[in-house]
């Protein structure tokens, strides 16, 4: 509102989705503020406080042509950008004071340069429903997803802001502070890594520089000694266990299949006829087909069974595996199986690419950790324990609470 060369502007705003109207202007050298409900009464306001500052203006000596040329100027700038001649005052100072001596022109089109092409803006919980969204579209597995939303999930309650805003520092400071293994925290960072590279798909972070996630690296991890069972260990296991255990010991022992990819095998996928098992790209770990072929011995093993179903019916025989193994004084470190298989089968074969394509790894790894751990000697007498004479009379007892096994011959163990 005007009068005379007095002019109070009013400024419409929402908060909470509710409009008001507000007056500026300046007194005594401070800016005052008034906030009103309705256009009407703001505008009446205003005219009254123009009113007041005019009269005291008339009491003032008059602007001199220089500074009312100046003033004219800077309004009509002000009017040309629709802002208000004092909120362009304030921008314009609170942003010479954060830039320094530096230009603001300059600063402004590096500014451009970085992040002109973020379309949108998004909070971490948002890109992370986004994406678990996207993944569960495009048929990414059920386990894949599960970890995908339990790791980001985590993330997201750690950063509610903007994606935008999160430095790698940040991501650094919060794989910290879970106090995780250096291997979980590896795979931590590989799907928050995911996250941001989805986010830059979106546009929600500007293109022609590094993610965040993307300039850390992954912490080292200390691998112990491979462990793996004896032929005679092994045997004693197997050989004591009952029918419906059979599935997992001899395809996990004679084909090294990874216990995650076994339970969601089906017999399908089992050809004995062309001594095959198919890995689906979707069943597989590393999201790559493979065939995995069916060794004179492992082909004893299945050829007697009813297959049909699941190839592994409960996640609970694994538990009864290794209660069956302690019940018979024998030890079950992780993985021990395809440890043993992969051990086992380099020896046999000598081939550490052949032996990474059937166990769906690398040959740096095999040839790493797993060449010359056994004989060939042994490795003969691993793939030649067969069913023995009333194999598929064995029984035991299992107590789920206890993870005991009751044998027939020694009682509970």
């Amino acid at each position: 509102m005007k009068c005379g060369s007095a002019a109070v502007p009013v400024y419409r705003m929402e908060s909470e989705g509710r409009v008001r109207f507000v007056i500026a202007y300046y007194r005594d050298g401070k800016r005052l503020r008034q906030v009103f409900q309705t256009l009407e009464a703001a505008k009446k306001e205003a005219q009254l406080v123009a009113q007041r500052i005019q009269s005291g203006m008339q009491q003032m000596t008059d602007m001199k042509p220089h500074d009312r040329e100046i003033y004219l100027t800077a309004r009509n700038m002000a009017d040309e950008a629709g802002l208000p001649l004092v909120s362009a005052m304030e921008d314009y100072l609170r942003a010479r004071k954060t830039a320094g001596t530096e230009s603001l022109a300059s600063m402004a089109a590096e500014y451009s340069k970085h992040f002109g092409n973020v379309t949108r803006r998004a909070t971490v919980p948002e890109v992370v429903a986004q994406i678990l969204e996207s993944r569960k579209q495009d048929g990414s597995g059920k386990r894949h997803l599960s970890q995908l939303r339990s790791v980001l999930n985590r993330f997201a309650s750690a950063h509610p802001g903007q994606i935008l805003d999160i430095s790698s520092s940040d991501i650094d400071v919060w794989l910290r502070v879970l106090n995780v293994s250096p291997s979980s925290r590896n795979s931590m960072l590989l799907y928050v890594n995911i996250l941001f590279s989805f986010a830059l798909e979106q546009n929600y972070l500007p293109g022609g520089k590094p993610i965040a996630s993307s300039q850390l690296r992954k912490v080292k991890v200390k691998t112990g000694d491979i462990e793996i069972f004896t032929a005679a260990e092994f045997r004693k296991v197997i050989h004591a266990a009952p029918i419906h255990l059979i599935p997992l010991l001899s395809i996990s022992a004679f084909a090294g299949i990874r216990a995650a990819e076994l339970s969601r095998l089906t017999w399908t996928a089992v050809d004995l006829d062309r001594r095959l098992i198919e890995i689906r790209a979707d069943q597989a770990k590393t999201a790559s087909r493979r065939l995995v072929p069916i060794t004179d011995n492992l082909a004893a093993w299945l050829q007697l069974l009813p297959r049909k179903g699941r190839v592994v019916a409960s996640s609970e025989f694994i538990k009864e595996a290794t209660a069956l193994a302690r019940a018979l004084g024998i030890e079950w470190p992780r993985n021990v199986l395809r440890h043993s298989f992969i051990s086992y089968r380099i020896s046999k074969v000598k081939s550490a690419d052949q032996v990474a394509l059937e166990a769906g790894n690398s040959p740096s790894i095999i040839f790493k950790h797993y060449r010359e751990l056994v004989t060939e000697e042994q490795a003969d007498e691993w793939f030649e324990i067969l069913p023995k004479a009333g194999q598929w009379q064995n029984t035991f007892e299992y107590d789920r609470r206890t993870r005991t096994v009751t044998l027939p011959e020694t009682g509970e163990a």
